[in-house]
């Protein structure tokens, strides 16, 4: 049989490495900025850019997107050539995908910091770079479809099935979720309102960290850890129902994430049993890999890259163990909007991402450039700052998020609440402390590896183009009766694509099709009106300045809560919120009810200087709200945008919208020059007040007898 020559290419491995450890740090240091926000708001600095509304969502894309996406790119690029034994399909695809990826990380981050948000949680970005997204990944899929195609291997490894089924599920998670409707360049609104966008971000939002956070990474840890530990993989029977099992579970479980909101209970309660099933597969994942090194433990003990992917896929089995515990309502009562939801989910990021993607760059770049690591001892250094650091960032976060949830649902004696908010924030900041020590122990060694690696690779010679001989694939004659059935699908890679989207279709389409075509899951209420010009523009800067990173307007039907806020929230209420602002945390209070709650001068002044109404708020000044003016020149697009998506304003009403917007300002103008504050009618944060304003008015608004009905 004739052998062929080819060079696998590594360059193109050596640039998403180099990207993985540049953004890696990027992002950790906007978490850091953020974190230290949370008790220090002065950090902010008094700019629009820097205030924590603006900086999580970047620290967020950018460690899911930037660190984690390059990483997955450096481990698919370097381990597809060798599993298929063949060069990628085209050396122009792989470097249009590089830079077409770290352009689109480099448009996120400005425009983030901007204020340019879709106001969706991971989802953040505006509709220009969500099409980029689309056509970079789509790059990705041929150069990836196209290698495994002229593959010299006829078995697709199992890190393969986990490399497809991640193309094609993240590419429908993006596609379904980013339907929005452009009203200009850098501003667009959900096609999906209320109940209905919040199942689909949440659909979104969960299987973003199921086929983005996870399942590729499981891909690189089949991989990667046999190869570290030169053992295979523990069980190969294993790996095909963790593989099947885990797609098809995965996608049913985002409802867990709005247990005791207004979504239709049984989506909540299809989002629980999945999650809960879900244990079986990820645990059998975690098995395989840690099973794996039987045998091998006197290298671990030595060995910094295995150290680093033994604690990653611990975390991993941590991580979806509480995963499916949180979505239990009884837990989930206590967790939703707590800073334990911030402790899993960094449990996961940390853990088992950045652990991942430390250990897998720790093993390439000797090999790359063909030198031993420059200083093992260093490696174990940032192994022991990491994993200290993951122990200090998380713990006291599970601590706050107790906490928590015991002073929001504490009652006196005599049946009233004990605690005022801001008390319980007040209480929690050693914590937060305590967290930003963790991450900057994460950070430094973090620091330190990038140190190990660029001292390693100026001591070697970097092997561009890596020669290696295979024969090509020969013509199959005959099926083998013995054969296991699953081979011959490994055969199949557009097989197993088209399985893999038939299987993570069906939850999405059973959840969400009868949310959007059943009237009774969303029942309309009649008090419930469109947002006034004014008011659509207040919640435009609301959405802007990142306020649902703190705060959400969601009132669950808890006594605490109810007691807090007022009537719990309704299904009806949010048929005009395109998207919707539920939030995720409460590092303020929920707003769902705050209409009339205070009058104009409070907020005024609370936007101004918030320790001026709020002593020891940790809410940064947005004082440029009271100088900026509000865009009149957008609104008459924004009411077109807004009927095209159904909200019932009036034929024609998008040229007398601007005239309406100001006859309500000039209302609120007076009531501010009543209490002694003098503002242009025009300033931002009229149209902030007006919204704020109008927040649970329609709902007071109603009967009794129908709000309880409703």
């Amino acid at each position: 049989m004739q052998v062929e020559k080819f060079y696998y290419d590594n360059k193109i491995v050596k640039w998403f490495a180099m990207a993985t450890a540049i953004w890696g740090i990027v992002g950790m240091l906007a978490g850091l900025y953020a974190a230290i926000q949370l008790y220090a708001p002065g950090a902010a600095l008094g700019y629009a850019p820097t205030t924590f509304g603006r900086v999580r969502p970047v620290h967020t894309n950018a460690i899911i997107f930037a660190f984690v996406g390059n990483c997955i790119f450096t481990g698919v690029y370097y381990s597809l050539q060798r599993l298929c034994k063949a060069r990628m399909f085209s050396d122009k695809l792989s470097r249009i995908h590089f830079w077409g990826w770290q352009g689109i990380i480099v448009a996120a981050a400005i425009t983030l910091l901007l204020g340019y948000t879709t106001g969706k949680e991971y989802a953040e970005l505006e509709w220009p770079i969500d099409i980029a997204i689309t056509l970079v990944w789509v790059v990705f899929g041929i150069n990836m479809f196209g290698t495994i195609i002229k593959r010299r291997e006829r078995h697709l490894y199992v890190a393969i099935w986990f490399y497809i089924a991640t193309w094609v599920t993240v590419a429908l998670l993006h596609i379904v979720n980013s339907f929005e409707i452009p009203v200009s360049f850098f501003k667009s609104y959900s096609w999906y309102a209320g109940v209905q966008d919040a199942l689909v971000q949440w659909w979104y939002g969960h299987n973003a960290v199921a086929f983005f956070l996870t399942t590729p990474i499981l891909g690189l840890m089949y991989y990667f850890l046999p190869k570290a530990a030169n053992r295979p993989v523990y069980s190969y029977r294993l790996s095909i129902i963790h593989f099947w099992a885990l797609i098809f579970l995965y996608i049913w479980a985002g409802p867990h994430h709005l247990l005791y909101t207004a979504l239709p209970d049984w989506a909540q309660s299809l989002g629980t049993v999945f999650s809960i099933m879900l244990l079986a597969p990820s645990w059998g994942g975690m098995l395989n890999g840690l099973f794996t090194l039987r045998g091998a433990w006197d290298k671990v003990r030595e060995d910094p890259v295995l150290k680093f992917f033994v604690v990653a896929v611990t975390c991993y089995g941590m991580a979806t163990f509480e995963g499916p515990m949180l979505s239990l309502k009884n837990v989930n009562a206590i967790s939703h909007f707590t800073d334990w939801t911030i402790a899993h989910v960094h449990i996961g990021g940390l853990g088992w991402n950045g652990f991942m993607a430390f250990g897998m760059l720790y093993w390439l770049v000797p090999r790359m450039w063909g030198t031993p690591l420059y200083s093992k001892k260093l490696a174990t250094n940032h192994f022991w700052l990491g994993t200290i650091g993951i122990v200090l960032y998380a713990v006291p976060l599970y601590w706050a998020g107790f906490a928590q949830a015991q002073m929001w649902k504490t009652f006196t004696e005599e049946g009233q609440l004990k605690f005022q908010f801001l008390e319980t924030v007040t209480h929690i900041i050693p914590m937060y402390v305590t967290r930003s020590i963790g991450g900057t122990l994460y950070l430094i060694g973090a620091l330190l590896m990038v140190y190990n690696l660029v001292k390693t690779a100026a001591k070697g010679y970097f092997i561009a183009d890596e020669v290696c001989e295979a024969a090509p694939l020969q013509k199959e004659t005959a099926h083998h009766a013995r054969e296991h059935w699953h081979r011959w699908m490994e055969r199949k890679p557009m097989t197993l694509l088209v399985y893999s989207l038939i299987e993570v279709a069906i939850g999405g389409a059973i959840e969400m099709i009868p949310t959007f075509l059943v009237k009774s899951n969303v029942p309309t209420i009649a008090s419930v009106k469109p947002y006034s010009p004014l008011e659509l523009q207040g919640r435009d800067i609301y959405v802007r300045e990142g306020c649902y990173t703190c705060h959400s307007q969601m009132i669950r039907p808890f006594r605490d809560e109810v007691a807090r806020y007022g009537e719990y929230s309704k299904a009806g209420e949010f048929v005009y919120d395109h998207p919707f602002q539920w939030g995720s945390k409460r590092t303020g209070p929920d707003l769902a009810r705050v209409g009339g709650k205070y009058p104009d001068s409070w907020h005024y002044n609370h936007m101004m200087d918030p320790r001026i109404m709020s002593p020891g708020s940790i809410m940064p000044s947005y004082s440029w709200l009271l100088d900026n003016k509000i865009d009149t020149a957008s609104t008459p697009a924004k009411i077109r945008a807004m009927q095209t998506l159904g909200v019932p304003y009036p034929a024609g009403y998008d040229k007398q919208a601007n005239n309406d917007l100001m006859t309500q300002a000039n209302s609120i103008r007076i009531s501010l020059k009543m209490d002694k504050i003098e503002t242009p009618k025009d300033a931002e944060i009229v149209a902030l007040i007006a919204y704020l304003q109008r927040l649970g008015k329609d709902i007071k608004a109603m009967p009794k007898e129908q709000t309880a009905k409703n």
